[in-house]
């Protein structure tokens, strides 16, 4: 799917912005399903929202994805499903610049479960933590979200969940900001 009215990836140090997170069944958009988004809203770097919501996938999630996520097809057994979520989340995150680590492929994701199910464009800019890691810290052994955490000092216990996903990245993001900053 071309993605014509996606956002741009920006290097850039917002005060207010959104930061998002999935979880989902696989790699490939258009074959695999979010089963889990995320977002939280932050003014002057001041937490003032959030959303999260667990998604019933069509089809069951793998043993790999529950190993990796803790999120099990009981837990979403109950859940609503996409089409219910994307308008919610559409309207949460407005016109807000987008946060997230290696945040294109929740991009894409979103981008492209908004449009299938909502009709709705994902053209949102957006701020890469992996980018903005990659320019602060070369030295490092790789730029995993959990290794830069573990560089500042930031738990990442409960990886892998969207919402603390959310919450480690916003960390390493303010940690991160600081860095390149005070350099440049």
């Amino acid at each position: 799917m071309e993605r014509v009215f996606k956002g741009k990836s920006l290097f850039a140090f917002p005060s207010d912005y959104t930061v998002v997170d999935i979880e989902t069944t696989g790699l490939v958009s258009g074959e695999c399903e979010i089963i889990e988004v995320s977002a939280l809203k932050y003014r002057g770097e001041v937490l003032r929202d959030g959303f999260s919501y667990l998604i019933k996938p069509m089809q069951p999630i793998s043993p790999f994805i529950t190993d990796l996520t803790g999120i099990t097809n009981e837990m979403v057994d109950g859940a609503p499903e996409i089409n219910e979520v994307m308008p919610k989340f559409y309207e949460f995150i407005g016109d807000d610049i987008l946060i997230g680590h290696n945040v294109n492929f929740d991009v894409n994701f979103l981008y492209d479960n908004l449009w299938h199910y909502s009709g709705l464009v994902l053209d949102n800019s957006f701020v890469d933590t992996l980018r903005l890691a990659r320019k602060a810290l070369p030295f490092l052994s790789n730029h995993k979200q959990t290794t830069i955490a573990a560089y500042y000092g930031i738990s990442t216990d409960g990886a892998h969940r969207a919402l603390r996903d959310c919450e480690i990245c916003n960390a390493c993001y303010i940690n991160l900001k600081k860095e390149l900053l005070k350099r440049d």
